[in-house]
């Protein structure tokens, strides 16, 4: 793959590998990923069950750090950062979106929504305004008192992603984010993906669902913790 200009390079991994060890044994997730992804494009990583995806979404999540190799994020090496500040770049540069949505089921869509910007100390009025935007930007502005129990699984996904975007992170992260959705429903979310990509947020999804992946616009297919091949990008 080209490497493209610095500042078109959101992430790139240098030879990455994950080991676990498991009683005497070792087992390598991931064995040396180079890879970079450009701004504003739009992954699919697939792969069979144990091929590396999750941990792959781990690492870049920051909520795990690779046994070698480096992972940069926006020209930063962090891989080597300690948990505290890990932490705060997940907080302030990351986005999430999981098959299970993630939310509290003791507030309201607004407060959700709220919830990262509260973290990041956000003063109360200009976060309820940022909330409100996001909650018109996925289809919710009619359901701002509503709690997640109160929603379909459509809504709350779109919850989800608006959280998500609260921090106007440089990468957002789905995992399996039509898993827990009836087809017609998760196709909703992928075109609401979709517009958000279109729009320049850069989204990184893991998937097993060729459909879903088919609305990415790049695919990343690994295989025994290795890249497999690359669909979509520039070679």
């Amino acid at each position: 793959m080209t490497p493209g200009t610095k500042d078109d390079i959101v992430v790139r991994l240098k030879d990455v590998r994950k080991v676990y060890r498991l009683g005497s044994q070792q087992v390598a997730a991931l064995n040396g990923i180079t890879v970079s992804f450009r701004r504003g494009s739009f992954w699919a990583v697939m792969g069979p069950s144990g091929s590396g995806k999750s941990t792959l979404l781990n690492l870049l999540g920051c909520l795990d750090r690779p046994t070698s190799g480096s992972y940069f994020l926006e020209g930063q090496d962090i891989s080597s950062l300690d948990d505290d500040r890990q932490s705060d770049i997940r907080l302030r540069r990351l986005g999430f979106v999981f098959q299970s949505f993630n939310l509290i089921p003791q507030l309201t869509v607004l407060e959700n929504i709220e919830l990262p910007l509260y973290y990041l100390g956000w003063d109360p009025e200009q976060s309820m305004n940022r909330a409100r935007e996001l909650a018109a930007q996925v289809g919710l502005e009619a359901r701002l008192d509503h709690r997640p129990s109160e929603l379909s699984g459509g809504q709350q996904q779109r919850v989800a992603i608006a959280r998500a975007l609260a921090n106007d992170p440089a990468v957002l992260l789905a995992d399996e984010p039509t898993g827990n959705l009836d087809s017609v429903t998760g196709e909703d979310i992928m075109r609401l993906l979709a517009s958000l990509n279109e729009q320049g947020k850069t989204i990184i999804m893991v998937t097993h669902d060729q459909g879903v992946a088919a609305h990415a616009r790049q695919r990343l297919h690994l295989k025994d913790g290795q890249i497999e091949r690359i669909a979509g990008a520039d070679t």
